[in-house]
């Protein structure tokens, strides 16, 4: 678990003051212009980033995500009856199935986060190496008819990231709605190629940072405090 599970995680940096603007009902909403500006903004990245990362060959791949798990070797301490929740890679994203079969073999329990409906938190679905599944949204294989866990490391693939350890996704925000309703907060690491790290995702107030960012090459970036 993360040492530091009294963070709430949302991003409030001064610096995005300009971008809140008070309502009628008294509470502070974000600019829509800005807020709009920032969307655009990210579409841009995510796809230029998307279309980079599927230039990488297969081998180069395989060779990365090998780094990545590593390193996350290095950085897990397993516990008993420890629960780690990672992803069924899509679109060129690092590929750690394999890893996921030998953290099985080695007692750790692995679940698959869930979509359960637009705009909701997802829910995580224990997953084994003979788990049934079925297509989810984005026809991304989900565990059928398994138990709904908690997890106490959650391991999030990315699009983008930068040195705060804030995301750049799929643009969904399944991730940031779903770390918040998590108590206690788990240990939440992102997943990316070397080449995806931005100056800034321009983070907005919804936003929620990793802990730790991992992208092979020996690179951990340690946001937690």
């Amino acid at each position: 678990m993360a040492d530091n599970d009294d963070r709430t995680g949302f991003a409030s940096p001064p610096c995005y003051a300009h971008e809140l603007e008070l309502c009628d009902n008294g509470y502070m909403g974000i600019d829509a212009q800005a807020a709009l500006d920032v969307a655009r903004w990210r579409k841009s990245k995510r796809d230029e980033l998307i279309a980079a990362r599927l230039k990488f060959s297969v081998k180069d791949r395989r060779t990365l995500a090998r780094d990545i798990t590593k390193l996350l070797d290095r950085i897990i301490t397993p516990k008993a009856g420890m629960i780690m929740s990672l992803y069924w890679p899509i679109k060129a994203e690092l590929d750690l199935r394999g890893w996921m079969n030998t953290k099985v073999e080695q007692g750790t329990r692995i679940a698959l986060p869930v979509v359960t409906g637009k705009a909701q938190p997802m829910i995580f679905r224990e997953w084994k190496p003979d788990t049934e599944m079925e297509p989810g949204i984005w026809q991304i294989p989900i565990p059928v008819n398994t138990e709904e866990v908690t997890p106490d490391v959650v391991i999030a693939p990315l699009v983008g990231f930068d040195g705060d350890c804030y995301r750049l996704g799929y643009g969904g925000g399944y991730y940031d709605r779903t770390l918040v309703t998590l108590t206690p907060r788990p240990k939440v690491i992102g997943i990316g190629y070397p080449d995806s790290r931005l100056a800034s995702i321009f983070p907005q107030p919804y936003d929620i940072p990793m802990d730790m960012i991992v992208t092979g090459r020996d690179e951990v970036i340690n946001c937690e405090g």
